[in-house]
């Protein structure tokens, strides 16, 4: 796969909303790569016990997603050529969903978004 940078996240999604997250997640992926992006992922969390890593304690994706009992860890990525490329494909992203949900008080969110882990990240080893 070709791409310098990509956009991370994880987060919880609660396990009564998975059909509401996948919907969005799949409009999500469509209008990503219809701007630009190279590739779009999302992951449901379904091996989140870590084995032993030379006796060092791991943290888990549940854990970074603060997710409680009735709800999934989720990690997702976007790629893209590069960080300007990502900017002028989130912000193209961004007007669209402005345009659509201008009449809604906010988007809806099938998850809580202030659970969510967001980083962008150079591309530094690929094979």
């Amino acid at each position: 796969m070709k791409g310098g940078y990509v956009d991370g996240f994880v987060f919880p999604v609660p396990k009564k909303n998975f059909g509401a997250y996948k919907k969005m997640a799949s409009e999500a992926a469509k209008v990503w790569k219809k701007f630009g992006a190279l590739a779009y992922y999302e992951c449901q969390g379904e091996d989140l016990k870590p084995q032993s890593q030379g006796g060092m304690k791991t943290r888990t994706f549940k854990d970074a997603a603060k997710s409680g009992p009735t709800e999934e860890a989720w990690f997702s990525f976007i790629v893209f050529k590069s960080r300007a490329h990502r900017d002028s494909v989130n912000k193209k992203v961004m007007a669209y969903f402005d345009k659509k949900y201008a009449d809604a008080k906010e988007m809806p969110m099938p998850f809580d978004p202030k659970k969510m882990v967001y980083g962008g990240f150079k591309t530094v080893v690929r094979s």
